[in-house]
Order: C-alpha cells, then sequence, then structure tokens
C-alpha cells in the first residue's frame, strides 16, 4: 500500500456518509443528437470499449480493516489507516458490467431520476454509464453516475471524457517532482511543518467555531426539508449564456452571482407557486469552491471547500436579491475558501480514518442544520463533445442530495447555454417541473428588471 493508494479524508467522508436512501454519486446527462438508428447501440459499445482503456475507471474501492501485516515490517501509515479505504486496480474489471443499453424511452429525464436513486454497487469501480435511445430515434442520452468518492466535478469530467470523441486540448502542466523522503521529515524543514501544523489547527478551530455559531437557531426551510425516501427526480433547464451576460452588465456581478441570485428568485416563484409562500424564507445554500487546478491537479482526491450564504428569497425586488448574492460571495471570496462554516469539508484532513467510518452516520444526519440547499458549478470544456461522431447538444450536471434535504442545484455552461441540473426526492419535490420553469421566468423578470 502506498500513500496514493489510501483514499483522501473528503474521499472517504463521502465513502462513509452514503446510505441506501441517500447514495452519494455524482450524475451527468449528455443529450446527442443521432447520425443514425444505430446511434445509441454503437455509442454504448464505444463507451464499452474505450472504458476497459482509462485506469481510472478501473479503480475500486477497499476497506482497510488490518491495522498492520504480521508478515510485512511495521508501517505506521498502514496503522493510522485503520477503518479507511484504498483505492485499487480491480483485476476482474469487466466495462460490461458498467455500460447498460436501455430500451428506448421518450422522457431522459424520467428515466435518469430513476437511475439516480440507485446506489451504485460497492464492490466494483464505483461508476456507471447508462445509454438511453429516444422513442423517435432522433437523439440519445448517456447518464453518467461516478460515485464521489472517485471523482469530483472536475475528476469526472475527466473520466467521462476519457471515453468520448477525443478533443483537441491543451496538454496538461506537468507537476514538480517532489523531492524523495524519508521516513522522517528533514531537520531543516522541521519548523515549517510545525508552523503549517499550527496554522491548520487554528483554521480547523476558526471553521468549528463559525460552524457551530451558523447552526445555533437553526430552522430549516420546510419545503426544502425531507424525510428519507430513496426516491428521485430529476429535471433540466437551458437558458441562453447571452441573457445572463445582459444582466450582469448591468446589474455587476459575476456570472456565478446572477446564476445563484436566479436560483434565488425561482425559488421565491415556486414557493408562493405553491401556496407555501416566501416571507421570510432565507435558506442557507452552500457554494461548493473547488481547491483544484484544472490543468495541474494531482489526479485522485476531492479538494473541495465551500461558501455558506442566505439566499435572499424573501425579497420581492429582482435587482435586489442580485445585489444580495453579489455582496454575499464579494464578502466570502475576501474570507477565503479556507475559512468560515462553509469550508466544513476542511475538517476532514482532521478526523482519522476510523473517525470518518464510525462518525459518518452522525454527520450525514447534521446536514440539514447545517445548510438548506446545494448550489453547485461544474465546469466543462468550452469544446463540442461528441460520442461516436454524434454532438452533444445538452448538458445536465446532477448533485448528490444530503439527508434531510429535498434539493439540489448543478449549473454548467455549455456551447452558449446554461444547463441547470436539478435532483429532487420525488415524494418531498413531485412538482420539480414547476421549479424548472421557475427558473427561465425569474431569467426573464431580471432582462425586464434591467431594462434589456
Amino acid at each position: 500500500m502506498t500513500a496514493d493508494d489510501l483514499l483522501a479524508p473528503l474521499d472517504l467522508a463521502f465513502w462513509n456518509l452514503e446510505s441506501a436512501e441517500h447514495p452519494m454519486h455524482l450524475g451527468a446527462l449528455g443529450v446527442f443528437t443521432a447520425q443514425s438508428p444505430a446511434a445509441a447501440a454503437h455509442a454504448a459499445d464505444l463507451l464499452a470499449a474505450r472504458a476497459a482503456a482509462v485506469p481510472g475507471l478501473r479503480m475500486r474501492i477497499r476497506d482497510v480493516w488490518r491495522p498492520f501485516d504480521p508478515a510485512e515490517p511495521f508501517d505506521l501509515r498502514r496503522s493510522l489507516a485503520f477503518g479507511g479505504a484504498t483505492r485499487e486496480s480491480d483485476p476482474a474489471f469487466d466495462p460490461l458490467h458498467h455500460v447498460t443499453l436501455h430500451v428506448p424511452t421518450a422522457d431522459f429525464q424520467a428515466e435518469a431520476g430513476r437511475l439516480m436513486e440507485r446506489p451504485l454497487r460497492r464492490g466494483r469501480p464505483p461508476w456507471e454509464a447508462h445509454v438511453l435511445p429516444g422513442a423517435d430515434g432522433a437523439g440519445f442520452a448517456v447518464l453518467f453516475k461516478f460515485h464521489h468518492a472517485l471523482a469530483d466535478g472536475l475528476r469526472a469530467l475527466t473520466l467521462a471524457a476519457a471515453v468520448l470523441d477525443p478533443m483537441d486540448l491543451p496538454a496538461p502542466r506537468p507537476r514538480p517532482a517532489e523531492p524523495a523522503r524519508g521516513r522522517l521529515p528533514q531537520v531543516r524543514r522541521l519548523p515549517d511543518l510545525l508552523r503549517g501544523a499550527v496554522s491548520d489547527v487554528g483554521r480547523a478551530l476558526d471553521i468549528g467555531a463559525s460552524v457551530a455559531v451558523h447552526t445555533l437557531g437553526m430552522r430549516p426551510t420546510p419545503a426544502l426539508t425531507a424525510a428519507p425516501t430513496g426516491t428521485r427526480r430529476t429535471a433540466g433547464v437551458v437558458i441562453d449564456l447571452d441573457d445572463v451576460h445582459r444582466i450582469r452588465k448591468v446589474a455587476g456581478g459575476t456570472v456565478n452571482d446572477v446564476l445563484i441570485a436566479v436560483v434565488a428568485g425561482a425559488l421565491r416563484r415556486w414557493l408562493d407557486e405553491r401556496g407555501d409562500g416566501s416571507e421570510g424564507v432565507v435558506p442557507r445554500a452552500l457554494i461548493p469552491v473547488s481547491k483544484r487546478r484544472p490543468r495541474t491537479a494531482h489526479p485522485q482526491g476531492n479538494r473541495l471547500s465551500g461558501y455558506l450564504m442566505r439566499l435572499p428569497v424573501d425579497d420581492p425586488d429582482p435587482l435586489r436579491r442580485l445585489g444580495t448574492v453579489r455582496a454575499a460571495m464579494d464578502r466570502n471570496k475576501d474570507a477565503g475558501p479556507g475559512r468560515g462554516a462553509g469550508a466544513v469539508a476542511l475538517l476532514a484532513d482532521h478526523v482519522p480514518a476510523l473517525g470518518h467510518r464510525l462518525g459518518g452516520p452522525l454527520v450525514s444526519q447534521a446536514a440539514r442544520l447545517w445548510f438548506d440547499i446545494l448550489v453547485t458549478s461544474v465546469p466543462l470544456p468550452s469544446l463540442g463533445l461528441k460520442l461516436g461522431g454524434n454532438p452533444v447538444t445538452e448538458v445536465f450536471p446532477y448533485a448528490p442530495l444530503a439527508r434531510g434535504q429535498a434539493l439540489a442545484v448543478a449549473v454548467s455552461t455549455y456551447r452558449g447555454g446554461v444547463h441547470y441540473g436539478l435532483v429532487a426526492d420525488a415524494e418531498a419535490v413531485p412538482d420539480l417541473d414547476r421549479f424548472a420553469r421557475a427558473l427561465t421566468a425569474e431569467v426573464e423578470t431580471l432582462i425586464t428588471a434591467c431594462g434589456s
């Protein structure tokens, strides 16, 4: 076992947070234009053939229960990993177990929701690809599922791109070689290591205190909370990126500020239309922040922090909502992603492996006290994606749904469009399509308010 075999602390946390009602996998639904009636079947064959050649897709996760092997020299790293897990190549990997060609369907989103309910099998590499032929024969869709312990958003994108048609991407920047290390750190580096350790502890205390303060008196938003049912419903919305830029140029802020404000306004419209009311509703949104650099990051391990902010759902003025979101995001950025209640994911680094295993169920129960809704951004390449020569026209990212929460929002920009991918508890949010329509309506409201 090497250091690279061990799951990073946050990966291990995701692995142990999972339950049958709350699978911890990411998803992405790509919709393709079919170039021939056999395009979907050919796509399934291509995915299976290409997956066999991608090392990252052969990786399975295996639990570590032996602190040491009597037949081997003592290894402190293995002892500390007791109760953890390793990432290793599966010698029995068969891509046919991971790629499934389904019967034709008239509703890609309905089928995606059903498939997102099912946890990934733990004895195999934790990913799946489902090819969904369109009932009209004019297109097909592919749903990719990756366990969060295997990949974060950027890593999942890399793995999915490896089985799509090759793209002309810039070569990754080589990582600088690290100097060889012995079992003990070099004496000259001890002061820096100590300072770093003290800084890490201080940061962890800051985050812990901030989480405690932010959760005091926390009352979850009823419409965004749900008892675990294990059911899932998905929906997708595409809006014009040019519309977002028009709003941004008039009202200020970033594209991301506008996209978050659209979610706040859509929640207001949705709550009012379904009769729940938006008065006094200011749900907490977790905005994940990737600490991974796409061209230089280590290929494995989640690198996530986050911002926590109140969504001004109760404010009737669309431009004021955007201004509130912009100010909150500016404050978060000034503080940085390493501090504050939103950075709670960083605390995973300070928990031993066995602690993640024993504490996972407890932590999963606490998510609803920490935030009401997840709003995350998943980057996509600006170049057009294809599979077997069939172009991708839409891509809807899906985020995992935390225990006790009813709705998660993921967003990607692709080929001039902003794609919102929505995942909800199907029993708690039977009207997810209404929320999807509210997103489109909120963009139109902002455009009108901007005088565009």
